[in-house]
């Protein structure tokens, strides 16, 4: 009789367990390349279109004042993947690669019974941009159609699980997105939970590589300009946020498509839905374009995190950084998160639970790269944003100080102001007392380039395929 009960209750736990298994979230990541916050309906851009993005935000958890740990594509993408700072896992500039030994997101999902998927840029391999990623190079992930790097959007090629190059139809975002579609649809009688992650390459420049019904939508000379745009580059912004909003609002009837889908399939419950970018465009603020620089426009990204079985929407002020995102998704979905992460886990904070942030975290250029950079004042630095501040030193000492609060478009360097003075050394205390945990000794670039065995060509860049 005793063992019958045994049994039964042995029976019991084993199909909770399996219930419990096959209830863990599923997880979808759209990652845009370049997308600043700035530029969306929902953060009051009155420019842009982005009507599905202002949908998701209304239901989802809006990080404010979400960052980017490097702002620049490679660093950005490793430490999403890792959870770990950039001077931990390598990579610190573009186009160098990261371990095959890393431990991803995406390997520690498929080893708790997840699926994996990635459609689109890729951009951690650092074997050339245009070369075959083989499957142990690919970091967990199984159903593949990626490319390391192209913005060439209208012929842009890829690979899957052989060495023979395909190639999406037309704007590669539309059918990147079909294809991520086409892989939901063909789920429905699957039991195990899914990663998906589609990764877009727009809107990062060429900004006029975009379908022309898009840019029919603006007109250049009615955009309205962030104060920040001094008036020798009015012309220069305005032309390149015709083609970038265009871009945005091309990407947002993706991101509709995706939404619409898995409400279709009935799974938008139980599925962490994730929008957010890699690092974002000055686009002519402060007389820049691109990014690597440490004002807003570079450094923060968009982060949204719907999962209506998890999650109340809401809007949050909290710093949270590219390494904490993954440990974070790690949580949402009830998995332990491995030792090797350096980010902090913010799910039981979504959950109303305690910010586990500090007050600030860090921003840093380890390797300025690109003659462009350096032209315009591009150079080594580390720093702090705060809710209410930005602070950065270069090499040299102190650098710039802004009160976001006051001078939301960074107009006034605070530096070495008499007024600021505690509060510049109050930041300068954290930050140096950041980088002494962080173990980040603050050398030029050729130190950590030496260290790590990178070559490079004389603008700083590692040499690439086109």
């Amino acid at each position: 009789m005793k063992t019958i009960r045994l049994v039964s209750v042995l029976t019991i736990i084993f199909a909770l367990k399996l219930a419990g298994a096959i209830q863990k979230p599923n997880l979808i990541v759209i990652m845009a390349d370049q997308w600043r916050p700035q530029a969306t309906g929902y953060a009051g851009d009155i420019n842009v279109k982005t009507p599905n993005l202002d949908r998701l935000c209304s239901q989802s958890v809006w990080f404010m004042n979400a960052v980017s740990a490097i702002p620049v594509c490679c660093p950005a993408r490793a430490t999403f993947m890792t959870g770990q700072r950039p001077l931990t896992h390598g990579v610190f500039m573009n186009d160098v690669p990261l371990s095959p030994n890393a431990v991803t997101i995406a390997k520690v999902l498929k080893k708790e019974g997840y699926d994996t998927a990635y459609i689109g840029k890729w951009h951690i391999d650092g074997h050339g941009r245009s070369n075959f990623i083989p499957r142990e190079r690919r970091q967990g992930f199984d159903y593949w159609k990626a490319l390391e790097c192209t913005h060439n959007y209208f012929n842009s090629v890829y690979y899957a699980d052989t060495p023979k190059k395909l190639k999406w139809n037309g704007y590669d975002a539309f059918d990147q997105t079909r294809d991520a579609i086409q892989y939901l649809k063909n789920r429905k009688s699957e039991t195990k939970p899914f990663f998906l992650m589609l990764s877009f390459g727009p809107p990062h420049d060429p900004y006029d590589m975009v379908p022309s019904e898009y840019k029919k939508l603006f007109d250049p000379s009615k955009l309205v300009l962030r104060p920040n745009v001094p008036p020798e580059w009015e012309a220069r912004a305005r032309n390149m946020l015709w083609g970038y909003y265009a871009h945005c609002t091309a990407l947002d009837k993706c991101i509709g498509d995706v939404m619409q889908t898995i409400d279709e399939l009935g799974i938008s419950t139980n599925t962490i839905l994730v929008f957010l970018s890699d690092h974002g465009d000055m686009l002519g603020s402060q007389g820049q374009h691109n990014k690597q620089r440490p004002y807003d426009e570079s450094i923060r990204i968009p982060l949204l995190i719907r999962c209506p079985a998890l999650l109340k929407p809401k809007k949050l002020d909290a710093l949270i950084n590219m390494e904490d995102i993954m440990p974070t998704l790690l949580g949402l979905c009830n998995v332990k998160i491995p030792e090797t992460v350096e980010g902090v886990d913010f799910s039981a904070y979504l959950r109303d639970g305690k910010n586990p942030n500090d007050g600030s975290t860090m921003i840093s250029c380890v390797s300025p790269f690109g003659q462009w950079a350096r032209s315009m004042g591009g150079k080594e630095y580390r720093g702090l944003r705060t809710e209410r501040y930005t602070y950065t030193r270069d090499l040299n000492g102190p650098w710039l100080l802004f009160d976001n609060q006051k001078d939301p478009f960074q107009l006034t360097n605070l530096v070495n102001k008499p007024e600021y003075k505690d509060i510049q050394d109050e930041l300068d205390k954290t930050l140096l007392k950041k980088l002494k945990i962080t173990k980040d000794e603050f050398k030029p670039a050729d130190y950590y380039i030496n260290k790590w065995g990178y070559i490079v060509d004389a603008t700083g860049t590692v040499p690439y395929d086109p």
